[in-house]
C-alpha cells in the first residue's frame, strides 16, 4: 500500500499540479480542517477538485477525521505552542477517532494534502505515520 503526501503553500499552482500528475497518485484526500479558505488560492475545494479533475484525472474527497481539531490547530498556530504538545494532542484524537478503521482501499494511492509546505510539522505526516505503525504495510512518499 502508498500513501503520499503534499502541502500547497510556497508553491506554484503548476509546480503543485505537475508534480501530483507525476507521482502515480490516485485520488487528493484532504486533511484540512477547513478547505474554502479564500487563503488557499487554487487549493480551495471547489478549485482544486476542478483543477485536479482537468490536470491530473485525478478524484476528490475531504476527510475531516483525518483533521486535527480547530482547538488544536489556535493552540498550535495562534498561541504558538510547541510541536511537541500539538503532535501528541493529534495522536490521542486518532487514537481516539480509530482512524485505522478507515477502508484501507480509500487510502491506498492517495496522497494527503494540507496547508504545510513540508510534511516535518505537519498532521498529514501525523497521519501517514499512524497508519503505517496500525497497519504495517505503508509506503510513504512526501511530495
Amino acid at each position: 500500500m502508498k500513501i503520499f503526501t503534499i502541502g500547497f503553500t510556497k508553491t506554484t499552482a503548476e509546480n503543485f499540479f505537475s508534480r501530483l500528475g507525476r507521482s502515480g497518485a490516485k485520488k487528493v484526500v484532504d486533511v484540512r480542517l477547513s478547505n474554502v479558505s479564500q487563503l488557499a488560492a487554487f487549493a480551495k475545494r471547489d478549485d482544486l477538485k476542478y483543477f485536479l479533475g482537468e490536470l491530473c484525472h485525478m478524484g476528490y474527497e475531504h476527510n475531516v477525521k483525518l483533521a486535527p481539531t480547530k482547538d488544536m490547530l489556535d493552540a498550535y498556530k495562534k498561541e504558538k505552542g510547541p510541536w511537541e504538545d500539538y503532535e501528541r494532542r493529534f495522536l490521542d484524537l486518532m487514537a481516539q477517532r480509530k482512524i485505522e478503521e478507515i477502508d484501507r482501499d480509500a487510502l491506498d494511492g492517495g496522497c494527503l494534502l494540507c496547508s504545510e509546505d513540508k510534511p516535518h510539522h505537519c498532521h498529514r505526516k501525523l497521519v501517514v505515520e499512524y497508519l503505517k505503525q496500525k497497519w504495517g504495510d505503508v509506503d510513504i512518499v512526501h511530495l
